[in-house]
């Protein structure tokens, strides 16, 4: 028998320091303890919840590939929104931290950048065709997550569609922004006004949640907390080389990734050519055409005058 007994006064100490602090009784919480169940690895992770959110609406296999890949990016966008709350609501942000979340960050990305391979060589192009009309007017372009690590990364005015930057600055109403970011070209007619149904549908869920988020990290965006780092802070180079990666790899790699996959599909020959949501796909995801940099003062003339051509 071991004799050797364990000090807990410490513990039960800090118990009681953690539990007064919030107006409760410690024994309540102790008593507690006996009646609950220990942890599995299935029910912390939510497994069983998990693996049944997996809905086909047809009966082609190669269709629930699709279904986890993009389920798989939403969790890692989700990851994405994670670490960047994190970093812009620091009020003021060390450079080893501000580079860690930023390197966290790019990491996720690159993930989701050397993953298409997934979609490009896993799914028959047969398949693809035929289930992808089940999916109309749904489209990619229409995660929310996504919208928000662009809103949080950097100033409004790299957001706007290429063609109206002129007439719009830091005073411009959210409201008339938001009708002028780069993705309403995927679907608005600016000639006439009008919008297609995948955007009206977009904005019927989002629009309120999109400006509010707007407004809320118009002064703590990515490049914002950046720029309000000492001077000497934002001339570090791995902070500078972390920042440029995250640039490159959200607004060229992943872009052109995606594109690519997407051609692959669209163009093969089998269907109309079109998107699901119907939108110019090429010119909307094609980074030479919508120019959507983050940190552009990070980059020289001649790679910004460059940037995206020859992909």
């Amino acid at each position: 028998m071991n004799n050797k007994t364990t000090n807990y006064n410490p513990i039960l100490e800090a118990l009681e320091q953690k539990f007064e602090a919030i107006n409760q009784k410690t024994e309540t919480h102790l008593e507690g303890l006996l009646w609950a169940k220990p942890i599995t690895y299935w029910d912390y992770i939510q497994t069983d919840a998990l693996l049944n959110l997996q809905t086909q609406r047809t009966v082609l296999p190669d269709e629930m590939v699709f279904i986890m890949y993009h389920q798989v990016n939403e969790l890692l966008f989700k990851m994405i929104l994670w670490e960047i709350d994190q970093l812009c609501h620091t009020e003021q942000p060390k450079t080893a931290f501000f580079t860690e979340k930023l390197r966290r960050i790019s990491r996720y990305f690159d993930m989701l950048t050397t993953s298409f391979d997934i979609m490009g060589d896993g799914m028959e192009v047969e398949q693809y065709m035929k289930f992808r009309n089940t999916l109309t007017p749904a489209s990619g372009f229409q995660s929310a997550q996504y919208r928000m690590i662009e809103f949080s990364s950097t100033d409004l005015i790299n957001l706007i569609d290429y063609r109206f930057r002129a007439t719009i600055d830091r005073n411009t109403p959210y409201s008339h922004a938001f009708e002028h970011l780069y993705w309403q070209a995927a679907g608005k007619d600016y000639h006439t006004g009008e919008k297609s149904y995948l955007i009206l549908e977009f904005e019927r869920k989002y629009r309120e949640e999109f400006l509010r988020y707007m407004e809320e990290y118009n002064t703590i965006n990515i490049w914002q907390k950046f720029k309000q780092l000492p001077i000497e802070d934002q001339q570090d180079t791995e902070l500078v080389k972390a920042m440029r990666h995250y640039d490159y790899t959200v607004n060229i790699t992943w872009v052109m990734g995606h594109l690519n996959a997407a051609k692959k599909y669209i163009e093969s020959g089998h269907g109309s050519g079109e998107a699901t949501g119907g939108s110019d796909w090429k010119k909307y995801m094609h980074p030479k055409y919508q120019r959507r940099i983050f940190f552009p003062e990070l980059w020289s003339e001649e790679e910004l005058k460059n940037w995206g051509e020859g992909l």
